[in-house]
Formats: structure tokens, sequence, C-alpha cells
């Protein structure tokens, strides 16, 4: 097709550096690729870890970041069941479809998957090129308080808790602590509520934690302003002062820090589950007879399969997730001043950042 379109980004040349920005043409999108105009795209911790922890990327540098994309298809290839004009969420991991891994229900682990800012350029960018393949089509009309922007930050931060709770089979009998209570956790926090269950937050933020008690979380600890012991015994307490039955705690590491790993392994208790959500590349000294002696089980979940995500934007558009007093716009030209800013731990909110449409 005939199509070429001028655009901009920031994108990394090299570990530990700044992101440079850059300009370009867009050329038209493959039969089975669309463009999207990026409406947002959510800033990752992810992101983080190939910027400035040397996390390789898949695609060779350089490399426009950013996996949390929502916007408009604005050109589709012959071959995309997706038209021109619709909005769409774009899956973090969108999976080949064709491979042994995907036909068997195990879509997660395939080895052909497209992640945006990994196996190509991603979301920090005002176009973006990906696979046709797995799109979550959004409504033209959106809920009072929701734009469309906002939406990117569902193609992880709140798909992959979503997931991670769908797979540890959370029910209202159940109390899911969330070891980390940012934009993963606090997220998680909802979706957990949301579904009945009665829910912790730990983190050593208290104005996240205030946030998570205000959405959702029974009960808020401050990892800073308490050793495990007491947390445990906290934790302890409001499962009995709640009622609930459920066989074990689930418990879901958003935190992504090693200190926050081992709080989440040791909070598992007889029968408990533990969902890994968070990421960090350092190591982590834990006693893995644990899960023997407790009969219990650990699991991750890399992202979320593309047919998940219906159900998660669902929560979003009915009003049982809130994003709005979770995430926080920026231009994209201040892209290198947001990394920073979330390396140093000085954002609260998820940050997403907007291109400038006038081009």
């Amino acid at each position: 097709m005939s199509f070429q379109k001028d655009y901009y980004g920031y994108r990394l040349t090299a570990v530990g550096q700044p992101l440079e920005r850059f300009e370009g043409s867009m050329e038209g999108p493959g039969d089975d690729e669309v463009v999207i105009g990026v409406a947002g795209c959510g800033v990752c911790h992810t992101d983080l870890g190939f910027a400035l922890d040397g996390v390789p990327t898949r695609k060779p540098l350089p490399l426009a970041l950013g996996h949390e994309i929502s916007g408009t298809v604005v050109a589709a290839g012959a071959d995309a069941a997706i038209r021109e004009g619709q909005d769409v969420i774009v899956p973090a991991v969108i999976p080949c479809g064709n491979c042994h891994a995907c036909r068997t229900g195990h879509s997660a682990v395939c080895r052909t998957q497209f992640m945006p800012g990994n196996d190509g350029d991603g979301g920090f960018a005002s176009l973006v090129k990906v696979p046709a393949r797995g799109l979550c089509p959004v409504p033209a009309a959106l809920p009072a308080g929701v734009a469309l922007a906002d939406l990117s930050v569902v193609a992880d931060a709140v798909t992959t808790p979503y997931e991670a709770i769908l797979r540890s089979e959370l029910s209202e009998n159940d109390v899911a602590v969330f070891v980390g209570a940012g934009g993963v956790g606090g997220f998680g926090v909802q979706i957990a509520a949301a579904m009945g269950a009665a829910v912790v937050a730990v983190d050593i933020d208290p104005e996240r934690l205030t946030m998570a008690g205000e959405h959702g979380a029974g009960l808020t600890l401050n990892a800073g302003e308490n050793d495990f012991k007491a947390i445990k015994a906290a934790v302890k307490r409001f499962r009995k002062e709640s009622g609930r039955n459920g066989i074990g705690l689930k418990v879901f590491e958003t935190s992504g820090t090693p200190q926050g790993q081992q709080t989440a392994f040791g909070l598992v208790d007889f029968g408990g589950y533990l969902a890994v959500v968070g990421f960090t590349p350092k190591k982590v000294e834990i006693r893995l007879s644990n899960l023997m002696a407790l009969d219990a089980t650990a699991r991750g979940n890399w992202g979320c399969p593309p047919e998940r995500y219906p159900g998660a934007m669902e929560l979003v558009l009915s009003g049982k997730v809130k994003l709005g007093p979770f995430v926080r716009h920026f231009p994209l030209d201040d892209t290198v001043q947001v990394m920073a800013a979330v390396a140093a731990h000085k954002m609260k909110k998820r940050p997403v950042l907007v291109p400038d449409r006038k081009d």
C-alpha cells in the first residue's frame, strides 16, 4: 500500500545514556502489519532495565523503547483483520499464533513473539509499526474520565497482574497480598478487590499505600517501618479477622526488588501461592525447600495473552479499576526527564508519554 508519514520519537542508542530524539519517515505496513498513531505509551521499569541495567533487547540498538501502547490504526496491511480508524490497545507481548506453544495454549512462551520496544521499535514515538494480530479494539465512546492515552497502561500494568490473578484462581474466599503497590501492584490491588478478595498492600511509600487503601486494600503495611516479623503477624491477624477460608495466602510480588521478593517468598504459607510479577536483574537468596515443606506453588507470568485483554479492559470501562488516579500524562518530548525521574523513584504515578499529534 502507498503510505509514508513523518514521525518522531526517542530511542536508546547505548546503555546508560539518555534516550536520543529522532525524526524519520514511516513506511507503510506489510500485509500482516498495522501502523498505529500513538495516543499514549506508559513507562515501565522494564524500559529502565533495558536503558540502565543492561538487560539486552532482542533487536540490536538503536531502538525506540515502550511496550504499553494505545492509539489509532492509521494504516493497515492487506491481511489485517482490523481496519484504519480503529482505536486499539497493543498487547505488550504479541505471540505468533502458529507455533506449537501457541497452538497448545502456552502463547506466553512463544519463541517468535513480538514485544514492542524489545523485538522492534516501541511506543516512545508518534507512530509505531506492529503485527496486526492480537490487537484489542477499544470502543469509540469511552466512559467519562477515561482517555485513550490512559488505556495504554492496560497493555502491561493492568493485564500482567490480571493474568497473574487469573492463574492463581483467586476467589472471594481468599486473602491477596501485594508486595509492591506501585504501577503494577496498585492495579493488582484493584483487580483483586473487584474479584471479591480481601486485600493487603505492602510498600515503603506512604503515598502509594494511601492510594492502595483508597482503592481496595483492607490493610496497608509500610515495610520501611515494620520488619518482616511484624508484617507477617499483621497479615496473619488480617486474614483471621477477614473470615476468609481459602487454603493458603495468594501472594503477588509486584515490587520488582530483591527485598520485595524476599518478603513475598517469606509470606507464603501452607498451600499458599506466590505469583512472581515484578522483575529485577539482581539475585535473591531464598530457601526454595519452603515450597516443598508448605506444599506451596510459585509461578511467574510473562505478560498476558492477547485474548485476555478484553476482560481486563472491561474492568476499566465498568469503573471497577480506576486508571486516572494512578497515571500522569507527559509530552513525548519530556521522555528523557521522565525516564530519569522514574529511575530516581520520584514518580508516584505511572507516566504516560503523549505525542504531539499535530504532526
